[in-house]
């Protein structure tokens, strides 16, 4: 099997691999745990990751004629170097909150409204916690670092995963007012499109088993990668995400920007990807009825016969999308005395909740839903399916993977198939 593309993804426990043939079939994945390797912010125990999963990668399908290579990485994570891009301290990731009260209160004075920069787990804050430290050249984002390990430089980044720095990606330039807030601008990457060519491999890229002449491509951020896996391609597509929290992106022809709502858009080619994450979902119902029972549970469930309880589902007050409200509490009251009843009520509020959120993108100007697919531990779930077919009232179509490795492998296809 002759790989064309490599996609590689790092994720906050591992790095995952995927080898696809030109017309996008899956020819080999594999993925290795970080945990052996070393603390996952630390940015050799990525390395080391990477190139185990490269190994056996190649173990399993010739990497010979591989044509190019992309990343992607956890959105906000982030890493300082120095000249030759060797790491400067410990990476900060994109689930610690910024500590540094003087960034906050800069990135709040100047940043827009509409800025997916502003907030204490924003990649703008972890620069500018960073960018201080003695011989830094660059804070980069993770899928930046590790594009640049394979091509042997440290100055691109992606449009996608710059977007929480504070790029703005309709102008497609670092804004002006980032300098305001305090970032040194010298300090940032580069910024091209997702999948843009970067260059080809160094020699660190050749070390691990890749001929010279592959070309390394701008990656994205994991949401972006996951959405593209999926096949989800046209104006009006949209993935669903059941995991612990529920998270939903759509495909649109112009970019909604509503941090109101906690809604903001990565560009995809000439589409934009509007996206928002309830605090509703899988956290809940582990929460309210545990891991064991679900499956006698589920087979309890009656799609076609709804519970009319109209539950709104939270492990605790507190939601950002589509209601706003640091205070909204749970509801989940009445509660039957038939627990199958009671778990379909809750499933049933989950879609509800989903359904709402589609609707407040529409009324922000999204386009009708052409189409959902579903990813995530809730995806397996058919009588859930089934509620939600019915709540939605929109046509679901299979995902054709949940792997963000194979995602960001797509993102270069269609960049070749569009050039």
């Amino acid at each position: 099997m002759t790989a064309c593309v490599i996609g590689v993804d790092v994720g906050t426990s591992g790095v995952r691999a995927a080898a696809l043939a030109a017309d996008g079939a899956v020819l080999a994945q594999r993925a290795v745990d970080m945990a052996p390797l070393g603390g996952r912010k630390a940015p050799q125990t990525w390395r080391r990751a990477l190139s185990a999963c490269l190994t056996q990668l190649g173990e399993a399908c010739d990497l010979g004629a591989v044509r190019s290579l992309a990343v992607d990485g956890t959105s906000g994570t982030m890493v300082a170097v120095d000249d030759c891009g060797a790491p400067i301290g410990a990476a900060l990731m994109y689930d610690e909150p910024c500590e540094d009260q003087d960034a906050l209160r800069a990135i709040e004075a100047h940043a827009p409204a509409e800025s997916a920069a502003r907030g204490r787990t924003s990649g703008l804050a972890r620069v500018l916690t960073m960018q201080g430290r003695p011989g830094v050249r660059r804070v980069l984002h993770q899928a930046d670092w590790i594009a640049g390990l394979i091509a042997g430089r440290f100055d691109r980044s992606d449009a996608n995963n710059a977007l929480k720095t504070g790029y703005d990606p309709v102008a497609r330039r670092w804004p002006d007012w980032l300098e305001r807030a305090g970032a040194d601008l010298d300090k940032l990457p580069i910024v091209i499109e997702p999948g843009e060519s970067i260059g080809p491999v160094g020699p660190e890229g050749v070390a691990l088993g890749l001929p010279a002449a592959t070309i390394v491509h701008a990656g994205t951020t994991d949401g972006c990668a996951s959405f593209l896996a999926t096949g989800a391609a046209n104006i009006g597509d949209a993935v669903t995400a059941l995991g612990s929290t529920l998270v939903i992106k759509l495909l649109c022809n112009e970019p909604i920007f509503a941090p109101q709502y906690g809604i903001y858009s990565h560009r995809i080619g000439e589409a934009w990807l509007a996206g928002g994450a309830s605090n509703t979902g899988g956290a809940v119902i582990e929460r309210l009825f545990g891991r064991d029972r679900l499956a006698e549970l589920t087979k309890a469930l009656k799609p076609d016969q709804p519970t009319g309880l109209r539950y709104y589902p939270l492990v605790a007050p507190g939601e950002r999308f589509p209601i706003n409200d640091p205070d909204l509490p749970p509801r989940l009251e009445p509660r039957p005395e038939d627990e199958a009843t009671f778990f379909q009520g809750v499933l049933e509020g989950i879609a509800e909740v989903e359904a709402l959120a589609y609707r407040k993108l529409g009324e922000l100007g999204a386009p009708a839903l052409r189409s959902i697919r579903t990813v995530g531990g809730g995806a397996d779930n058919a009588g859930w399916s089934e509620i939600r077919r019915r709540v939605l009232n929109a046509p679901f179509a299979v995902a054709r993977s949940q792997d963000a490795c194979v995602g960001v492998a797509q993102l270069i296809l269609r960049r070749m198939r569009t050039a």
